[in-house]
């Protein structure tokens, strides 16, 4: 099982902050450092100093890391435009040197559209299909030829679908808890699943709906990597556990129900039952950005065992 480090950055990090995270994670050999695409606070936090767009921030990234891989969870599908967001990310990859990892999602959370003056339209996944269609449409589309698209929400017309990524398949990550739709777009476009903040029960349900999508499309389900994102608070003793739990406002007892809370041996035990059940790579939520011993200890402590 691989282990990389999930970021919110609109709770509150400047992009300093989330540089010397991402640096921590590449140098403790995390698989990847992957962060929210907010523009707002959630919860009773202040969310100073303010919001940092995703992709200016990995852009940065791209220049300032050297090896680890890079991507969103999940790239809000109501902020921008297929085809502009298609140049961002290829461009991003490129600067990388090929180590972009593409999440989009259908986006959600209505009160940051307000708060920016965003549209929120109604009908989002059907926008999102059209997205993915057109982003890995516009990738694919060899050099010299042009892409077309006319749909019901977008419309492209004779595009030259440049520039290209670095990668000649920028892995797409597509995820949810939905259990008709998102198992189909999944089947269709992703290299990646994945379920956020779902128990071991179901998140099993979700693979199996993933998988016999795939198959039913005429896919090999064991093409996907199947992935969860989970909140951390591992600690190497109750206090510790307690204090980081306080830290990020949430109960012991409720963050080990939910997430992976405890001493390594506990988080251990409890990656082997995401596991047993087809989870191959999670994605650790790190609420407390400043923190960066808790992601030292479970490198240590943690990761051989799960490696």
């Amino acid at each position: 099982m691989e282990l990389r480090i999930f970021t919110e950055p609109q709770q509150g990090a400047t992009y300093d902050t989330l540089l010397r995270v991402a640096r921590a994670a590449e140098d403790l050999n995390y698989g990847a450092f992957f962060r929210s695409d907010h523009y707002l606070h959630m919860g009773s936090t202040d969310g100073l100093p303010g919001p940092t767009d995703a992709w200016i921030t990995l852009a940065g990234l791209a220049r300032e890391t050297k090896s680890i891989r890079l991507g969103t969870l999940m790239t809000a599908g109501t902020f921008r435009l297929p085809g502009v967001l298609a140049i961002q990310v290829a461009q991003v990859d490129q600067m990388s040197g090929g180590r972009i990892d593409f999440g989009l999602g259908s986006g959600w959370y209505e009160d940051e559209h307000k708060a920016y003056g965003i549209p929120f339209p109604k009908e989002k996944f059907g926008r999102l299909e059209e997205q993915l269609a057109i982003i890995t449409g516009l990738w694919r589309t060899p050099t010299g030829e042009r892409f077309t698209f006319d749909g019901k929400f977008y419309q492209l017309t004779d595009s030259p679908a440049l520039p290209k990524p670095a990668q000649p398949k920028v892995p797409v990550l597509i995820g949810g808890h939905g259990a008709k739709r998102t198992p189909a777009l999944a089947a269709e476009y992703a290299d990646e699943f994945n379920i956020p903040f779902a128990s071991v029960d179901d998140t099993e349900q979700q693979f199996k709906r993933v998988r016999a999508a795939a198959e039913q499309r005429g896919r090999d389900a064991d093409e996907l990597v199947y992935s969860n994102a989970l909140v951390a608070c591992v600690g190497r003793n109750d206090a510790e556990v307690k204090r980081r739990a306080d830290a990020i406002g949430r109960e012991v007892d409720e963050l080990k129900a939910n997430g992976l809370a405890g001493s390594p041996a506990e988080v251990v035990e409890r990656l082997g039952r995401f596991a047993g059940v087809g989870s191959q790579r999670v994605y650790l939520q790190m609420l407390d950005l400043t923190d960066l011993d808790q992601m030292e200890l479970i490198a240590s402590e943690v990761m051989p065992q799960v490696a």
